[in-house]
Protein backbone atom coordinates (compact mmCIF):
# COMPACT_ATOMS: atom_id res chain seq x y z
CA UNK A 1 0.00 0.00 0.00
CA UNK A 2 1.62 3.23 -1.03
CA UNK A 3 2.48 5.66 2.02
CA UNK A 4 -0.15 8.19 3.89
CA UNK A 5 0.95 11.62 2.24
CA UNK A 6 2.51 13.99 4.45
CA UNK A 7 1.93 17.43 3.49
CA UNK A 8 4.01 20.08 3.73
CA UNK A 9 4.69 23.28 1.66
CA UNK A 10 7.41 25.08 0.64
CA UNK A 11 7.93 28.87 -0.48
CA UNK A 12 10.69 30.08 -2.12
CA UNK A 13 11.82 33.37 -3.80
CA UNK A 14 15.24 33.91 -5.29
CA UNK A 15 17.60 36.47 -5.87
CA UNK A 16 15.96 37.49 -9.27
CA UNK A 17 12.83 38.60 -7.66
CA UNK A 18 10.45 36.99 -10.31
CA UNK A 19 7.92 35.89 -7.80
CA UNK A 20 7.37 33.30 -5.69
CA UNK A 21 8.22 29.36 -6.05
CA UNK A 22 5.10 27.36 -3.82
CA UNK A 23 4.98 23.73 -3.73
CA UNK A 24 2.78 21.52 -2.10
CA UNK A 25 4.96 18.34 -1.61
CA UNK A 26 4.14 14.80 0.12
CA UNK A 27 7.32 14.31 2.22
CA UNK A 28 6.22 9.86 2.70
CA UNK A 29 9.17 9.35 0.04
CA UNK A 30 12.59 10.00 0.22
CA UNK A 31 12.28 11.65 -3.14
CA UNK A 32 9.44 14.59 -2.44
CA UNK A 33 6.58 14.30 -4.44
CA UNK A 34 5.36 17.69 -5.61
CA UNK A 35 1.32 17.05 -5.60
CA UNK A 36 0.81 20.89 -6.27
CA UNK A 37 2.81 24.43 -7.62
CA UNK A 38 2.46 27.44 -8.81
CA UNK A 39 4.70 30.78 -9.39
CA UNK A 40 3.11 33.95 -8.49
CA UNK A 41 5.06 36.87 -9.98
CA UNK A 42 5.18 39.63 -7.78
CA UNK A 43 2.69 42.63 -8.10
CA UNK A 44 4.70 45.22 -10.46
CA UNK A 45 4.82 47.71 -7.66
CA UNK A 46 6.03 45.48 -5.09
CA UNK A 47 8.94 44.08 -7.26
CA UNK A 48 10.02 47.87 -8.12
CA UNK A 49 10.12 48.21 -4.11
CA UNK A 50 12.09 45.37 -3.55
CA UNK A 51 14.65 46.27 -7.04
CA UNK A 52 15.19 49.20 -4.50
CA UNK A 53 15.46 47.84 -1.50
CA UNK A 54 18.13 45.75 -2.77
CA UNK A 55 19.84 48.64 -4.59
CA UNK A 56 19.90 50.68 -1.34
CA UNK A 57 21.47 49.43 1.88
CA UNK A 58 20.68 52.66 3.39
CA UNK A 59 17.29 52.11 3.03
CA UNK A 60 14.70 53.62 5.69
CA UNK A 61 13.72 51.54 8.32
CA UNK A 62 10.21 52.26 7.76
CA UNK A 63 10.48 51.07 4.06
CA UNK A 64 12.06 47.15 5.56
CA UNK A 65 9.66 47.17 7.82
CA UNK A 66 6.77 47.45 5.35
CA UNK A 67 8.23 45.76 2.89
CA UNK A 68 8.84 42.74 5.14
CA UNK A 69 5.11 42.48 5.87
CA UNK A 70 3.78 43.08 2.27
CA UNK A 71 5.62 39.86 1.04
CA UNK A 72 4.48 37.94 4.12
CA UNK A 73 1.39 38.85 2.70
CA UNK A 74 1.96 37.92 -0.71
CA UNK A 75 3.81 34.79 0.14
CA UNK A 76 0.40 34.31 2.20
CA UNK A 77 -2.01 34.76 -0.70
CA UNK A 78 -0.17 32.52 -2.65
CA UNK A 79 -0.43 29.22 -0.29
CA UNK A 80 -4.20 29.87 0.24
CA UNK A 81 -4.84 29.94 -3.62
CA UNK A 82 -2.82 27.01 -4.33
CA UNK A 83 -4.96 25.12 -1.42
CA UNK A 84 -7.85 26.26 -2.60
CA UNK A 85 -7.26 25.50 -6.54
CA UNK A 86 -6.46 21.74 -5.31
CA UNK A 87 -9.51 21.87 -2.40
CA UNK A 88 -7.14 20.90 0.42
CA UNK A 89 -7.97 21.96 4.07
CA UNK A 90 -5.21 23.90 5.36
CA UNK A 91 -5.31 21.61 8.26
CA UNK A 92 -4.00 18.74 6.26
CA UNK A 93 -0.61 20.59 5.82
CA UNK A 94 1.70 19.92 8.86
CA UNK A 95 3.83 22.57 8.43
CA UNK A 96 5.02 25.14 5.73
CA UNK A 97 8.81 25.99 5.62
CA UNK A 98 9.49 29.68 3.73
CA UNK A 99 12.76 31.13 2.59
CA UNK A 100 11.68 34.30 2.09
CA UNK A 101 13.42 36.94 0.10
CA UNK A 102 16.81 37.99 0.33
CA UNK A 103 17.24 41.59 0.19
CA UNK A 104 21.12 41.58 1.66
CA UNK A 105 23.86 38.84 2.09
CA UNK A 106 26.93 39.47 3.85
CA UNK A 107 28.41 36.66 5.63
CA UNK A 108 32.06 37.69 5.51
CA UNK A 109 32.12 40.49 8.30
CA UNK A 110 33.02 40.62 12.03
CA UNK A 111 29.46 40.60 12.65
CA UNK A 112 27.77 38.21 9.65
CA UNK A 113 24.36 38.45 8.47
CA UNK A 114 21.55 37.47 5.94
CA UNK A 115 18.46 39.26 5.56
CA UNK A 116 15.45 37.51 4.43
CA UNK A 117 12.14 39.51 4.53
CA UNK A 118 8.33 38.06 4.62
CA UNK A 119 7.38 37.89 8.28
CA UNK A 120 6.37 34.37 9.35
CA UNK A 121 3.84 35.54 11.64
CA UNK A 122 1.93 37.03 9.27
CA UNK A 123 2.41 33.94 7.28
CA UNK A 124 1.33 31.76 10.26
CA UNK A 125 -1.11 33.94 11.18
CA UNK A 126 -2.71 34.28 7.42
CA UNK A 127 -2.80 30.81 6.41
CA UNK A 128 -3.33 29.08 9.64
CA UNK A 129 -0.72 26.86 9.02
CA UNK A 130 2.50 26.52 11.54
CA UNK A 131 5.26 28.05 9.52
CA UNK A 132 9.21 27.75 10.00
CA UNK A 133 11.26 30.15 8.68
CA UNK A 134 14.41 32.19 9.24
CA UNK A 135 16.59 29.02 8.06
CA UNK A 136 20.10 31.25 7.57
CA UNK A 137 20.78 32.68 10.62
CA UNK A 138 21.10 29.87 12.97
CA UNK A 139 23.79 28.53 10.63
CA UNK A 140 26.14 31.69 10.81
CA UNK A 141 26.02 31.94 14.47
CA UNK A 142 27.64 28.56 14.41
CA UNK A 143 30.17 30.07 11.88
CA UNK A 144 28.49 28.96 8.52
CA UNK A 145 28.35 31.19 5.31
CA UNK A 146 24.41 30.78 5.68
CA UNK A 147 24.02 30.00 1.83
CA UNK A 148 23.97 27.61 0.00
CA UNK A 149 21.77 25.60 2.09
CA UNK A 150 19.54 24.05 -0.65
CA UNK A 151 22.13 21.07 -1.04
CA UNK A 152 20.99 19.35 1.76
CA UNK A 153 17.58 18.27 0.21
CA UNK A 154 20.46 17.93 -2.81
CA UNK A 155 22.45 15.32 -0.85
CA UNK A 156 19.40 13.44 0.80
CA UNK A 157 17.36 13.23 -2.76
CA UNK A 158 20.24 12.58 -5.34
CA UNK A 159 23.47 11.02 -3.91
CA UNK A 160 24.31 7.47 -5.75
CA UNK A 161 27.14 4.83 -4.38
CA UNK A 162 27.18 4.32 -8.86
CA UNK A 163 27.59 7.52 -9.92
CA UNK A 164 29.65 11.50 -9.70
CA UNK A 165 27.11 13.38 -9.87
CA UNK A 166 26.91 17.46 -9.63
CA UNK A 167 23.61 19.37 -8.80
CA UNK A 168 23.77 22.82 -10.53
CA UNK A 169 21.00 25.17 -9.55
CA UNK A 170 20.88 28.25 -11.78
CA UNK A 171 18.48 30.88 -10.37
CA UNK A 172 19.23 34.47 -9.83
CA UNK A 173 23.19 33.04 -8.44
CA UNK A 174 24.12 29.52 -9.28
CA UNK A 175 25.28 27.13 -6.89
CA UNK A 176 27.10 23.31 -7.30
CA UNK A 177 26.62 20.75 -5.34
CA UNK A 178 29.06 18.01 -5.90
CA UNK A 179 28.08 14.11 -4.74
CA UNK A 180 30.67 11.92 -5.41
CA UNK A 181 30.61 8.38 -4.54
CA UNK A 182 33.35 8.29 -2.24
CA UNK A 183 34.65 11.24 -0.98
CA UNK A 184 32.42 14.12 1.30
CA UNK A 185 29.66 16.28 -0.78
CA UNK A 186 30.56 19.97 -1.44
CA UNK A 187 28.22 23.21 -2.03
CA UNK A 188 28.86 26.52 -2.76
CA UNK A 189 27.97 29.53 -4.57
CA UNK A 190 29.73 29.60 -8.22
CA UNK A 191 28.99 32.93 -9.47
CA UNK A 192 25.85 34.72 -11.24
CA UNK A 193 23.38 32.51 -12.78
CA UNK A 194 20.74 34.87 -13.97
CA UNK A 195 20.66 37.77 -12.43
CA UNK A 196 22.85 39.66 -14.86
CA UNK A 197 21.21 38.37 -17.68
CA UNK A 198 17.79 39.16 -16.53
CA UNK A 199 18.94 42.62 -15.72
CA UNK A 200 20.28 43.28 -19.06
CA UNK A 201 17.56 41.63 -21.05
CA UNK A 202 15.25 43.76 -18.92
CA UNK A 203 16.63 46.71 -20.10
CA UNK A 204 17.06 46.42 -23.51
CA UNK A 205 13.86 44.47 -24.20
CA UNK A 206 11.96 45.14 -20.91
CA UNK A 207 11.44 41.23 -20.64
CA UNK A 208 11.95 39.62 -17.16
CA UNK A 209 14.12 36.94 -18.51
CA UNK A 210 16.34 36.06 -21.89
CA UNK A 211 13.93 32.91 -22.92
CA UNK A 212 15.22 29.88 -23.68
CA UNK A 213 18.67 32.07 -24.40
CA UNK A 214 16.94 33.26 -27.86
CA UNK A 215 18.90 36.50 -27.88
CA UNK A 216 22.09 35.39 -26.48
CA UNK A 217 22.64 33.25 -29.23
CA UNK A 218 22.23 36.40 -31.86
CA UNK A 219 25.46 37.90 -30.02
CA UNK A 220 28.97 37.05 -29.89
CA UNK A 221 30.78 36.34 -26.70
CA UNK A 222 33.64 39.66 -26.40
CA UNK A 223 36.39 37.97 -25.02
CA UNK A 224 37.89 41.10 -23.33
CA UNK A 225 34.56 41.89 -21.63
CA UNK A 226 34.27 38.14 -20.51
CA UNK A 227 38.21 38.35 -19.70
CA UNK A 228 37.10 41.34 -17.09
CA UNK A 229 34.42 39.93 -15.34
CA UNK A 230 35.56 36.54 -14.70
CA UNK A 231 39.05 37.93 -13.14
CA UNK A 232 36.63 39.50 -10.51
CA UNK A 233 38.35 37.83 -7.30
CA UNK A 234 35.40 36.23 -6.16
CA UNK A 235 35.57 33.44 -8.86
CA UNK A 236 39.40 32.16 -7.01
CA UNK A 237 38.06 32.11 -3.58
CA UNK A 238 38.47 28.51 -2.27
CA UNK A 239 34.72 27.36 -0.59
CA UNK A 240 33.26 27.63 1.53
CA UNK A 241 31.41 30.94 -0.31
CA UNK A 242 28.73 32.53 -0.92
CA UNK A 243 27.53 35.61 -3.06
CA UNK A 244 24.38 37.54 -3.72
CA UNK A 245 23.24 40.55 -5.70
CA UNK A 246 25.67 42.44 -3.35
CA UNK A 247 28.44 41.80 -5.73
CA UNK A 248 26.97 40.57 -8.72
CA UNK A 249 24.40 43.27 -9.93
CA UNK A 250 23.37 45.72 -12.74
CA UNK A 251 25.83 48.36 -11.19
CA UNK A 252 28.73 45.68 -11.27
CA UNK A 253 28.15 44.92 -14.71
CA UNK A 254 27.79 48.83 -16.11
CA UNK A 255 30.87 49.75 -14.16
CA UNK A 256 33.08 47.14 -16.50
CA UNK A 257 31.66 48.04 -19.46
CA UNK A 258 32.71 51.42 -18.85
CA UNK A 259 35.68 50.49 -18.34
CA UNK A 260 35.76 48.44 -21.75
CA UNK A 261 36.06 51.71 -23.00
CA UNK A 262 34.30 50.68 -26.43
CA UNK A 263 30.49 50.42 -26.69
CA UNK A 264 29.13 47.04 -27.43
CA UNK A 265 25.83 45.57 -29.38
CA UNK A 266 23.85 44.74 -26.59
CA UNK A 267 23.29 41.26 -27.54
CA UNK A 268 26.83 40.64 -27.45
CA UNK A 269 26.57 41.56 -23.67
CA UNK A 270 24.06 38.98 -23.43
CA UNK A 271 26.07 36.49 -25.21
CA UNK A 272 28.96 37.23 -23.00
CA UNK A 273 26.99 37.26 -19.41
CA UNK A 274 25.64 33.56 -20.49
CA UNK A 275 29.53 32.58 -21.28
CA UNK A 276 30.14 34.06 -17.95
CA UNK A 277 27.22 31.80 -16.06
CA UNK A 278 28.72 28.85 -17.99
CA UNK A 279 32.37 28.79 -17.54
CA UNK A 280 32.25 29.39 -14.21
CA UNK A 281 29.53 26.61 -13.63
CA UNK A 282 31.72 24.46 -15.57
CA UNK A 283 35.10 25.40 -13.68
CA UNK A 284 33.73 24.55 -10.40
CA UNK A 285 32.41 21.17 -11.68
CA UNK A 286 35.60 20.34 -13.24
CA UNK A 287 37.82 21.01 -10.05
CA UNK A 288 35.28 18.96 -8.38
CA UNK A 289 35.11 15.81 -10.99
CA UNK A 290 36.87 14.27 -13.62
CA UNK A 291 33.43 12.68 -14.73
CA UNK A 292 30.01 11.88 -14.30
CA UNK A 293 26.83 13.32 -14.63
CA UNK A 294 25.54 17.01 -14.03
CA UNK A 295 21.90 18.14 -13.58
CA UNK A 296 20.36 21.23 -14.08
CA UNK A 297 17.61 22.80 -11.69
CA UNK A 298 16.51 26.42 -11.07
CA UNK A 299 15.28 28.83 -13.63
CA UNK A 300 18.41 28.54 -16.01
CA UNK A 301 17.49 24.99 -16.69
CA UNK A 302 14.99 26.29 -19.28
CA UNK A 303 18.07 28.59 -20.79
CA UNK A 304 18.48 26.01 -23.86
CA UNK A 305 21.44 28.08 -24.96
CA UNK A 306 22.93 27.61 -21.59
CA UNK A 307 22.52 24.14 -21.00
CA UNK A 308 24.40 23.26 -24.66
CA UNK A 309 27.15 25.51 -23.58
CA UNK A 310 27.56 23.76 -20.54
CA UNK A 311 27.59 20.56 -22.23
CA UNK A 312 30.00 21.89 -25.16
CA UNK A 313 32.72 22.94 -22.84
CA UNK A 314 32.40 19.94 -20.35
CA UNK A 315 32.04 16.87 -23.03
CA UNK A 316 33.44 14.64 -20.16
CA UNK A 317 29.60 14.71 -17.94
CA UNK A 318 26.92 14.14 -19.46
CA UNK A 319 24.44 16.82 -18.96
CA UNK A 320 20.29 16.48 -18.03
CA UNK A 321 18.02 18.31 -15.45
CA UNK A 322 16.84 17.02 -12.19
CA UNK A 323 13.76 15.44 -13.69
CA UNK A 324 15.68 12.60 -15.15
CA UNK A 325 16.48 12.01 -11.09
CA UNK A 326 12.43 12.36 -10.09
CA UNK A 327 12.39 15.84 -9.16
CA UNK A 328 11.04 18.93 -11.31
CA UNK A 329 13.98 21.12 -12.25
CA UNK A 330 11.74 24.23 -11.31
CA UNK A 331 10.38 22.97 -7.80
CA UNK A 332 13.73 21.98 -6.57
CA UNK A 333 14.24 24.70 -4.38
CA UNK A 334 11.10 25.23 -2.61
CA UNK A 335 11.02 21.58 -2.41
CA UNK A 336 14.00 21.60 -0.39
CA UNK A 337 11.88 24.04 1.85
CA UNK A 338 9.60 21.79 2.70
CA UNK A 339 12.00 18.97 3.73
CA UNK A 340 13.99 21.77 5.70
CA UNK A 341 10.96 22.68 7.40
CA UNK A 342 10.20 18.95 8.26
CA UNK A 343 13.46 18.46 9.61
CA UNK A 344 13.06 21.46 11.57
CA UNK A 345 10.18 20.75 13.58
CA UNK A 346 11.16 17.22 14.16
CA UNK A 347 13.96 19.01 16.07
CA UNK A 348 16.47 17.26 13.61
CA UNK A 349 20.32 19.16 13.42
CA UNK A 350 20.97 18.98 9.95
CA UNK A 351 24.89 18.97 8.94
CA UNK A 352 25.90 22.32 6.64
CA UNK A 353 29.23 22.14 7.63
CA UNK A 354 31.10 20.61 3.88
CA UNK A 355 28.80 23.24 2.53
CA UNK A 356 28.80 26.31 4.28
CA UNK A 357 31.47 26.30 6.77
CA UNK A 358 29.10 25.84 10.02
CA UNK A 359 31.13 24.64 12.74
CA UNK A 360 28.97 21.71 13.51
CA UNK A 361 25.56 21.11 12.25
CA UNK A 362 22.40 22.90 13.78
CA UNK A 363 18.70 23.20 13.88
CA UNK A 364 17.95 25.71 11.38
CA UNK A 365 15.00 27.78 11.26
CA UNK A 366 12.44 29.51 13.69
CA UNK A 367 8.78 27.74 14.70
CA UNK A 368 5.46 29.59 14.44
CA UNK A 369 3.07 27.99 15.30
CA UNK A 370 -0.19 28.33 13.86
Amino acid sequence: MPATPHYFIGLMAGTSLDGIDCALVDLSTTIPRVVASSCTPYDASLRASLLGLCGDPQVALSELGRLDIEVGRAFAATVIALLKNENIDAAAVTALGSHGQTVFHEPNTAAPFSLQIGDPNTLAELTGITTIGDFRRRDMAAGGQGAPIAPLLHRHCFSSKDQNRLIINVGGIANLTSLPTSEQTLAFDTGPGNVLMDYWVAKHHGKPYDAAGEWARTGAVNQTLLAMLRATPYFALAAPKSTGRELFNGTWLEGHLQQLGEPLPAQDVQASLLELTATTVVDAATARAQSGALYLCGGGAHNDALRYRIAELAPQFSVGTTAELGLDPDWVEAAAFAWMAQQTLAGNAVDTVPFTGARKPVILGGIYRS
